[in-house]
């Protein structure tokens, strides 16, 4: 999912750079709701995931 978000951060920059204002602007939104979905993802299993037998 990391790998989405920097996907639509390198469209949006390259958009702007071209002048598409529009385009550039919901690609960086899309990149930051992937971003904060990864990091809630990421938390959660480093949370629920160290499952250890002692």
């Amino acid at each position: 999912m990391l790998h989405y978000s920097l996907l639509f951060l390198l469209v949006a920059l390259v958009a702007a750079f071209l002048g598409f204002s529009g385009i550039a602007g919901v690609a960086a939104g899309i990149a930051k709701i992937l971003f904060f979905v990864f990091l809630v993802v990421f938390l959660v299993s480093l949370l629920l995931g160290r499952k250890t037998i002692v």
